[in-house]
């Protein structure tokens, strides 16, 4: 299953340098197989009202077009306090530039890093539109892992809308990390390593179901 990142809007070229949706990105090279490697960016916890968490993200870019499976992870793990490179999770993952086979090469790394064999699992939407039970179930998986302090990871095809009305593409294949929550998780928040200009947005978790179908997404 590859992963490439295929953009419908054209990128920005050069540096890329912006904050977006409470999570400070760093000033890196869009797509691009960087000269040195960017810093990790912090971002402080934010204390929700009930029905909403969001978690403290060390965001970090992809450093090319390939490794946003363990970017994924990364940032996923970030939320924990690890600080593992990117390099160390692909090489865990076996990613190649075909990218990362699927969730469930992720969910082993997710378990072993965070020091627990079962503290993760792998769920799949092997239909091509997810249903409600499925939403609910995703709806429900989000909160929970959340809630617990994880953060979750998913693979996600094709074409989805963020609640700002912002399209984002990724016809062959990505790795996100949703990282929190509000509306008793009727809208989740995304950390997106594709592109530091668009590292946040919120999502509806209907749409983020129809994004993971055909795939998966791995929970605690």
């Amino acid at each position: 299953m590859r992963t490439d990142l295929i953009r419908r809007t054209a990128l920005t070229a050069g540096v890329l340098a912006a904050t977006a949706g409470g999570i400070a990105a760093p000033a890196v090279a869009a797509h691009a197989a960087p000269a040195a490697k960017a810093p990790a960016a912090s971002v402080q916890a934010d204390r929700k009202p009930a029905g909403e968490r969001q978690l403290d993200v060390r965001y970090e870019a992809q450093p090319n077009f390939y490794f946003c499976g363990p970017a994924a992870a990364r940032n996923a793990l970030s939320v924990q306090g690890k600080a593992i490179s990117v390099d160390a999770m692909a090489e865990e993952m076996g990613t190649t530039e075909d990218g990362t086979d699927s969730i469930n090469d992720i969910t082993p790394v997710l378990n072993k890093e965070t020091g627990k064999g079962d503290a993760y699992r792998s769920v799949e939407i092997k239909t091509g539109k997810a249903d409600d039970g499925q939403t609910d179930k995703l709806r429900a998986d989000v909160v929970r892992t959340v809630d617990s302090g994880r953060a979750v990871v998913a693979n996600i095809a094709g074409t989805a809308t963020d609640t700002d009305g912002v399209v984002h593409s990724f016809e062959g294949g990505h790795y996100i990390s949703v990282v929190g929550y509000r509306d008793d998780g009727r809208t989740v928040k995304i950390a997106d390593s594709a592109n530091p200009a668009q590292a946040s947005y919120d999502i509806t978790v209907d749409n983020l179901a129809d994004w993971i179908a055909t795939r998966g997404y791995a929970t605690s």
